[in-house]
Formats: structure tokens, C-alpha cells, sequence
């Protein structure tokens, strides 16, 4: 059976830098979700999300923009700014967990609200011809919410619905529900992607055993923490490149090249590189011991010569 793996938007994370180095250096994703776009009810698009979504900036990608917000008017004037870019597409966040987005009923937080997401979809479905897609939880509280919204997705034709199998309280702790994602298979015709917990290639192939009907998989932080991991699932090898370290040097030059062009300051630079190996620390041997050695460095030089010990000693 023939598949297709995404990339799945972490705020923060997989902006076009990140994609077009993924994309070149490593390869095996299909189709990239951009971070989403949040207006705040200013109807402005700040000039991080206009720099995200330039096609100049994703010329070599096949991208999908991301919407968060319980606001048709919301919905449809980015809907129209990013048809103006040349998208056919919006995909819509009911997934994230994090507190300060679903206190204000965004993300996972609006998922319980079935009125307000029907409402939305209805003025989209009369007001645009925007192709609307999903990515949400299986619910904020329990794994039954999901359930009253399939019905609306259905009677509305969006696209497809990419599905994290876990709850919007458990943020991204504890393990995720494949029982309750096979619910969501068996009662709902509309069209379902699986997302959550695609670390590795055996695990990929674990979940393509348990869901034989699923034809894309989307990959989150596995992707960040191992970005071998998507052509490493299409060849179906479970063995890392022998110039794995080069590639890896690679990648991280490219953006750390990239950030230290458009941040300002050693601070946001460090800062930013900080983030990052949260995540790429996870490939290597000694994760604890390669994080540490990073949030221990203070400066810019000591920064460089922490990676420089790293890329040179450590072993994944």
C-alpha cells in the first residue's frame, strides 16, 4: 500500500528554514504544514507568518498553510490572503494543547464547541471556495468529543481531518489512544490521517500494522528530534547513512547560519539553537549529556565549540 508522510507545523520550529534544509539535505516528507497563523481579532498578518508562507520561500516544497482561531471572519480573511499567495488550502488547528491558546477556546479548547465549529465551517463553505482541511486531538477532556465533531466535518466535505490521538490535557505526556483513533476510523467516512508518537521506523510500521486503512501518516517532534527518520521509513532501513555526522553537520549549519542572519543579537540566536537541541539531542547516545553540554554554553563561540565537540565525539 502506498503512503504519504507529512510534516506536521510546530509553532516555533518548522518554519521555511527548517523545511527547505529537512527537505534538501534529508528528504522523505511529502508535504509540509506550515506553523499556524494567529491574528488576535487584528485582521494584520505579522511579518513572521508573510516571511513563512512567501512562495519564494517554499519553492521547492509542496506547503499547506495553518489557521488557529474560533472566528469566521478570522477564517476567511486569511483565507483570502493566502489564496492570494497562490494556496489552494487551509488547514485548521484544533490540536494545540497549550494552555494559553485553549483558555481562550482555540486549538483543543474549541473542539468540545461543535456549534461554533459548525457555525465557522458554514460561513466558509458560502463565503469562500477555499479547500478546508483539519488537525486536531481526539478531544480536550475526553475521546469521545472528536465524536460529535466528525458529523460536521462530513456534512461540510472538509478535506481530511489529521488526528494526534491524544488529549488536549495531556499536552504532549502519556501515551496516545489507538483505541479511541479506531473508533474514530469506524464511525466516520470522512477522510483520516494519524499523527502521534512516530519516533522511529519500527514504530512506523507498528501503527501501519494496527491502521492498514490509513494512507498518511504525519510526523511531529520525531521529525525535529531525527530528521533522518522520513527517508529512512521509505527505504525501509532501520541503518543510518554512513556520513550521517556530515549530514547532520550540515543541517545544523544551514540554520544556524539562517537564524543568526534574521535574529537579532547573540541572545535570540542562542536562544533559539537552544530550542533546537532540545529535540536534536534526542539522536545521539547520550542525550542528557549533549543537552547539557548546549544549555551550558553562553556565548556565540561557546556555543560553536560546544557543537564542534559534539558533532566530533558523540555517537548515534
Amino acid at each position: 500500500m502506498s503512503y504519504t508522510l507529512l510534516s506536521s507545523p510546530l509553532q516555533g520550529f518548522t518554519d521555511f528554514r527548517f523545511r527547505n534544509a529537512q527537505n534538501k539535505i534529508f528528504g522523505g516528507i511529502d508535504t509540509f504544514y506550515a506553523p499556524y497563523i494567529r491574528l488576535n481579532g487584528k485582521m494584520i498578518i505579522k511579518n513572521s507568518y508573510q516571511r513563512d508562507l512567501l512562495p519564494e520561500n517554499n519553492s521547492e516544497l509542496e506547503v499547506i498553510p495553518q489557521i488557529i482561531t474560533n472566528d469566521a471572519d478570522e477564517f476567511l480573511f486569511v483565507s483570502k490572503y493566502v489564496q492570494e499567495l497562490g494556496y489552494k488550502e487551509l488547514n485548521w488547528n484544533l490540536g494545540c494543547p497549550y494552555p494559553m491558546v485553549t483558555k481562550c477556546g482555540m486549538g483543543s479548547g474549541l473542539i468540545s464547541n461543535t456549534a461554533k465549529i459548525e457555525e465557522i465551517l458554514h460561513r466558509v463553505k458560502n463565503e469562500s471556495d477555499i479547500t478546508v482541511s483539519m488537525k486536531m486531538r481526539l478531544g480536550y477532556d475526553t475521546t469521545e468529543e472528536i465524536l460529535d465533531v466528525l458529523p460536521i466535518l462530513e456534512k461540510y466535505a472538509v478535506k481530511n481531518v489529521a488526528v494526534h490521538a491524544r488529549l488536549g490535557k495531556q499536552l504532549y505526556k502519556g501515551g496516545v489512544h489507538l483505541d479511541a483513533f479506531q473508533t474514530c476510523i469506524n464511525q466516520s467516512n470522512v477522510k483520516l490521517y494519524y499523527n502521534g508518537d512516530i519516533t522511529t521506523v519500527t514504530k512506523f510500521k507498528e501503527m501501519q500494522t494496527r491502521f492498514p486503512s490509513i494512507d498518511h501518516w504525519m510526523i511531529g517532534r520525531g521529525l525535529i528530534s531525527d530528521p533522518f527518520l522520513p527517508s529512512m521509513i521509505k527505504q525501509d532501513t532501520l541503518e543510518y547513512p554512513k556520513n550521517k555526522i556530515d549530514l547532520i553537520s550540515e543541517f545544523h549549519d544551514t540554520l544556524y547560519q539562517g537564524y543568526s542572519e534574521s535574529l537579532s543579537g547573540a541572545t535570540h540566536i542562542l536562544l533559539k539553537m537552544h530550542h533546537l537541541w532540545e529535540y536534536f539531542s534526542v539522536i545521539f547516545e547520550n542525550p542528557h549529556k549533549v543537552h547539557k553540554k548546549i544549555k551550558k554554553a553562553n556565548s556565540i563561540r561557546n556555543y560553536e565549540t560546544a557543537v564542534a565537540e559534539i558533532l566530533k565525539a558523540e555517537r548515534f
